[in-house]
């Protein structure tokens, strides 16, 4: 294969679409007659921005990557990048996502041989950017993959994953196995390698680890989509407060004892800024679905 053709036809394509990934009416079940994993889904996911997939276990977030991905093929509905089907295979297609799974292995071999096994399926891979990666988790490239810990070849993995600079990152549950260091260099791995044309999503249980880095949230339970908006709305809408107040705890839309007082969720009908709480406002979610959505779409249903 002429790699200096594919590279070139790899530039030609990162500059002419817009890697926008649309997900319409799709539906998944693992046995023929089993049960729906994911029913009836659909959402439009732009580039620039890195979207939180939160849920309980079971309601579909590792089976929606895996279709993203084009791993997974849906029994109705489709996933498409760039209007094309990931189920597809194509190797364009193929070239412009990266899965990082919660659970993988890594061959007993050396980093560079890795790179040089692996590199290829990926055009604009960068040894450049993947030497910088590995220094933002304290890493060296001269590794070799056997003799690491989990950690450890989660942040290689994730490394070599960015330096592939597909137009889709993928991420299960990046922070799993990751120490206080290494989430808040995660953190920064994510913020600091952002571009206009990058679309990231990351499926996480661990909201603490990654709510400062999200754009836009989406919640999935009982197999489909709870509720999806950008974070701004969801500041715009909502007030998370810590409070004693025993009026403010009364009318609160939610409210959960913490050590330091009550932890409230309220309307935002007085602008006021506060941080969003996505641990918080996802149990208010699981808690009161109809109430969350009316909300969100500026109803005044909710009681």
């Amino acid at each position: 294969m002429n790699w200096n053709k594919l590279s070139t036809f790899a530039v030609y394509y990162y500059t002419n679409t817009l890697n926008m990934i649309s997900i319409t009416n799709l539906s998944f079940r693992y046995k023929r007659r089993g049960a729906m994993v994911l029913n009836d889904v659909s959402l439009d996911l732009e580039p620039g921005r890195v979207y939180g997939l939160l849920g309980p276990n079971g309601a579909g977030k590792s089976t929606l990557l895996y279709l993203i991905a084009g791993i997974l093929k849906p029994v109705a509905g489709s996933v498409t990048l760039n209007d094309t089907a990931t189920s597809r295979l194509l190797p364009s297609t193929l070239a412009d996502i990266f899965l990082v799974p919660e659970e993988f292995d890594l061959p007993a071999i050396s980093l560079s041989r890795y790179v040089e096994l692996n590199a290829c399926y990926y055009p604009r891979f960068s040894m450049e950017d993947l030497e910088r990666h590995l220094s933002t988790f304290g890493m060296t490239s001269d590794v070799n993959l056997g003799q690491l810990s989990l950690g450890q070849k989660k942040k290689v993995f994730m490394a070599f994953a960015l330096a592939c600079n597909t137009a889709v990152l993928l991420m299960d549950e990046p922070t799993n196995g990751l120490d206080i260091p290494g989430k808040s260099a995660f953190r920064r791995f994510i913020a600091s390698n952002m571009t206009d044309d990058r679309l990231v999503i990351i499926s996480t249980h661990q909201v603490k680890d990654v709510d400062n880095l999200l754009d836009h949230v989406v919640m999935l339970n009982s197999n489909t989509v709870l509720a999806s908006a950008s974070t701004g709305t969801l500041c715009d809408r909502f007030y998370f407060a810590t409070t004693s107040n025993p009026t403010v705890i009364s009318e609160a839309l939610y409210a959960t004892p913490s050590i330091l007082g009550t932890n409230v969720i309220c309307r935002n009908e007085r602008g006021l800024d506060s941080r969003l709480d996505l641990e918080l406002l996802f149990q208010f979610a699981l808690d009161n679905p109809q109430c969350l959505t009316s909300i969100l779409n500026n109803s005044h249903d909710c009681e």
